[in-house]
């Protein structure tokens, strides 16, 4: 595939910002909104379908895990291909692999398919988030990264927030071949707008690689501490709703809200002081506050604090999310954004999976209250890394 000719973008006036919006991001959007459509609408389908075939929770478990394991190795072997076959190529594929194994999901129940089905779909959006995020950062103009990441944070956002509930309603009200469909023609459909967007320059430099991606501090310190936060994200959305007593399960349909929507909102406003004022100040802030927030939800009998604690973490997570990830495209050039945007999504996965577990085995011992108290202390350990960009700054290397 080609990029179409086009004429040069108009060079700004001195002093004026450059435009955020061009016609390659607007087409970027498309491929965002239908790959995180497609992987949120089957995300609490999959596992409902294997459970109701016969499997149990012990199916749902494996369709589950195996997704979350083919992401991981997906991410980590993505900035080599994209290296080797460009976004386009990468990216493309990720959609194909994302989508093709949702058509044929309800073909069978047996617990090898369903998990085969999650191997591949998982592997298709490591490359859609690692191929596409490098893209990304690429048709952002530098001085306005911080609030153009934002902004795709919140295309991206939308989805989880709309089709995570819609896929499990419209399984129980319609079927699952109909939602398995729908998954697929969401990131099938997407593959049109591909042939419209840059490739990757092959004359900007080598790529860096994984490996020296992970020995490189300027890198893999804002990745520990949004890590760091994003345990406790995993934390929230699987545990609030077992660690608030059952007179207040109303309450926790509000506090799941609050949480992506603070998380939202913080990571616009990060994206917008980050470019006016720099990014690297935003890291420990945005990690103290997810650790406050985190700290105030042992308080589970308060319907008062698990609102507030909600969104005291989520303005720090989302005040996170944008800042790490804005200062390490900052750090490399164009031809490192693939090992960045893999680093970055490690992290995300890595840090909600390893908190949902170890909290699990942490409040079986101590309590609900307990754990969430010993997590927020934990989180703080982060402050070593975070202290180390603050004093590093953004153009530190």
């Amino acid at each position: 595939m080609t990029a179409p000719m086009s004429s040069p973008p108009p060079v700004p006036a001195a002093g004026a910002r450059p435009p955020l919006l061009s016609r390659a991001l607007l087409l970027r959007f498309v491929s965002i909104l239908g790959a995180s459509t497609s992987f949120y609408l089957l995300l609490s389908v999959v596992p409902l379908y294997a459970a109701a075939s016969g499997g149990g929770g012990g199916t749902a478990g494996a369709a589950m895990g195996a997704l979350m394991l083919s992401t991981v190795v997906g991410e980590l072997a993505a900035p080599r291909l994209v290296a080797r076959w460009g976004y386009r190529v990468t990216l493309a594929a990720g959609l194909v692999l994302l989508g093709t194994p949702a058509l044929v999901l309800t073909v069978s129940g047996s617990m090898g398919w369903i998990v085969t089905v999650c191997l591949v779909r998982g592997l298709g959006f490591a490359l859609t988030v690692v191929a596409g995020g490098a893209l990304t950062a690429s048709l952002i103009p530098a001085d306005r990264r911080g609030e153009g990441l934002a902004l795709v944070g919140v295309v991206s956002g939308v989805p989880s927030l709309l089709a995570l509930p819609l896929g499990v309603w419209l399984a129980l009200h319609v079927g699952y071949t109909p939602v398995a469909l729908a998954g697929a023609v969401a990131a099938l459909a997407a593959i049109a707008t591909v042939p419209g967007l840059p490739d990757r320059d092959p004359e900007a430099g080598p790529p860096l690689g994984m490996l020296a991606g992970l020995r490189t501090g300027a890198l893999v310190r804002p990745a520990l501490v949004f890590a760091t936060t994003a345990l406790a994200a995993g934390i929230v959305v699987t545990f609030l709703p077992l660690a608030v007593p059952r007179q207040f399960a109303g309450l926790v349909a509000v506090a799941l809200f609050v949480q992506p929507a603070a998380t939202t909102l913080a990571r616009w406003w990060a994206g917008r002081r980050g470019d006016r004022h720099g990014t690297a100040g935003l890291v420990l802030p945005g990690l103290l506050l997810s650790a406050g927030g985190t700290g105030v939800l042992a308080l589970t009998h308060s319907p008062v604090a698990v609102v507030a604690g909600v969104a005291l973490f989520g303005v720090g997570f989302g005040a996170a999310q944008n800042a790490t990830l804005t200062l390490m495209y900052a750090r490399v050039s164009a031809p490192g954004y693939g090992t960045v945007s893999a680093l970055w999504n490690l992290a995300y996965d890595a840090g909600m999976g390893i908190g949902a577990v170890g909290f699990g085995a942490l409040a079986g011992r101590t309590g609900y209250p307990w754990a969430f108290a010993v997590t927020a202390a934990l989180m703080l350990t982060a402050v070593v890394p975070a202290r180390a960009d603050r004093r590093g700054g953004g153009a530190e290397r």
